[in-house]
Order: structure tokens, then sequence, then C-alpha cells
């Protein structure tokens, strides 16, 4: 979602280029959501892997396309190869890991002047001695009435009642997760309160889902590993409320526009903030945070475990009653 704005800018310079996107079969059905993007071309790489040779050969196959220009958006060397054997003219990306002879506009990046990564993802859509057009617009998503009944038929869901959606998961690891069990204990407030809880993520995040569940929450949905990435959208554009670790998701849940209590431990708000005018983020300034670890280093977690349910409830009335 954070490189929307760059296709969008990319539109506005040059209305009648038609942008394609290399991109992981997992982004597909986003992707395909966003009308700046002609085509979606599955990159068949797993995270970490050279696959030189297979490089090669989809880099020479997509010669065919004769493509004028190449965004490299990851910093990695393998990402800028098949941009290269591809002999794409101009190969857009930030220095990175040497890429000198990789790219043939490598860029420097200034951490201090672009500090969010939306920003970082603008700036490739200019030229190089240019700065980027501000404010950069907040990445949105719309979905359509008829694919979210389909989702809600599909599931054997209903909007009777205002629906809060969790978002337990974290792809990096467990320092950026809150507790299950204050998950938990946020969810018989909301249940309490009239609200419809569901549980949403990958097959990865089932196990902790359900384990919210099991802490007194049988009446809450665990849709997690039910859904892929499409149907999870629609799910979270039904929301009243959605309460997110920092993931993917919550950026989706941003981009929908649905009111957001973001939650921050390990990482920082002033790198990948959730870009809308309805998200709360809700972190603790404490010395050793943010630590970008994966794991607690000092064991105490103090950077969530103080982050408690009643400090996160106190943010549910404010958020809501401050909704356009």
């Amino acid at each position: 979602m954070l490189m929307q704005p760059m296709l969008l800018r990319l539109k506005q310079r040059f209305p009648n280029c038609s942008i394609d996107l290399l991109a992981p079969p997992w982004t597909v059905s986003l992707l395909k959501q966003m009308p700046e993007i002609n085509e979606v071309i599955v990159n068949p790489f797993p995270h970490g892997a050279l696959q030189l040779r297979t490089r090669y050969q989809l880099g020479k196959q997509l010669r065919t396309k004769q493509y004028d220009t190449a965004l490299v958006l990851p910093n990695s060397l393998k990402s800028a190869l098949v941009p290269f054997f591809a002999n794409i003219p101009q190969r857009i990306g930030f220095v990175g890991e040497m890429r000198y002879g990789l790219l043939n506009d490598a860029r420097k990046l200034d951490k201090q002047k672009l500090p969010l990564m939306v920003e970082r993802f603008a700036y490739l859509a200019e030229n190089a001695d240019n700065e980027i057009q501000r404010p950069i617009p907040n990445p949105q998503l719309n979905i359509a009435e008829e694919k979210r009944s389909a989702v809600l038929h599909k599931l054997n869901l209903t909007l009777d009642k205002p629906v809060a959606i969790f978002c337990p998961g974290a792809e990096y690891g467990p320092a950026k997760r809150w507790p299950v069990s204050y998950f938990a204990e946020l969810a018989q407030r909301l249940h309490t309160q009239g609200y419809a809880v569901w549980l949403v993520g990958s097959t990865k995040d089932k196990e902790v889902s359900e384990k919210i569940v099991a802490l007194g929450n049988p009446q809450s949905r665990n849709l997690c590993g039910e859904t892929d990435l499409s149907d999870a959208i629609a799910l979270l554009a039904c929301a009243s409320l959605v309460v997110s670790n920092d993931s993917g998701l919550m950026h989706l849940a941003a981009a929908l526009d649905r009111p957001l209590l973001a939650i921050f431990g390990s990482s920082s708000p002033q790198f990948t903030p959730p870009l809308s005018s309805q998200a709360q983020v809700i972190k603790l300034d404490i010395s050793c945070s943010p630590c970008f670890k994966r794991e607690c280093p000092l064991q105490h977690f103090d950077c969530m475990m103080k982050l408690t349910p009643d400090v996160v409830a106190k943010h549910i009335p404010i958020l809501l009653e401050n909704k356009p």
C-alpha cells in the first residue's frame, strides 16, 4: 500500500504510461484492485533465494515487453537483477547493497529528509534532482458493495452488530505483537458493548487467534486462515473499529479509512505509520523503544506489557467520536 502514492505520481507525470508490477504471489489480489496497475507479474523467488539462472531467464522473457523504466523498491542486490537482465534502459533505485552496476540511476537515501517509507517510494517517481510533491496523498482502497456481500455470504457472517476486527499477527516477530491476553480482555469489553469481534489474519495467525477465543471469547469469530488477501480486505471494509499490530493489515485498514487503533511496540510510527485521518497510533515512549528487534532483547517487553487493555480501551471512544 505504501507504494500507491508513487504509482499515482507516475500517472500524473506520464498520463499515458502503462505500469506493470513484478510482485510476490500473495500480493496479486491486492494489486489488482489498484487502478494504476496494468498487469501484475508474479515474482517466483522466495525471500532470500538468489536463483541467478532463473532470474536471468525471467529477465530475458521480459525483454519482449520493451519497458522504458524500472523502479526497484527493495534495497537488495537480488531485486535489481531482473531489470538488469531485461535490458531496461533506465533502472532507478536506492544504492542499497552496492548496486551501482545494476542500477544506472542509483540514488543515495537521505533518511533525515525522507524519514517515511512512503516518501522514499514517492521520491523514486521523481527525477533525481527534484523534490517530492507534497502533501503526499494517503493510499486508498475502495471495495465494491458486491464484493463485501459475497465475502460475508461465503463466510456466513452478518452485519447485524457493529464489527470490531482484531489483527493480532505481525510477520516480523513477537516484539511487534500485543499480548494475546490483552486482545482477549479487549474483546470481552467490546462484546459487552454490543460488538461482534472478528479475528483476521493468515494461517500463521490462527493459533494466536484460537488462544484469544479460548480466553473467554467463544462468540468471537476466528477467520485467520479462512480468507485470502482479497477476502480479508473486504472484511476490513466492514469494520466499525479495527485494532491491529504494526502489520500489513494495519496499512490496509488505513487505506480503507476504517477507524483504526494501531499498536506499536518494537517498531516506529516515524517510519511506517498508518496513513489515514481515522487512524490513532498507540505507543509508549520508553527509552528502549523502538528497538526494531524480533524479540525483546531486554526480556521485559515493557513496550507492550505496559500498554494494557485499559490504556488501549480509553482511546476507542475518542477515536469514534472524532470520526468524520
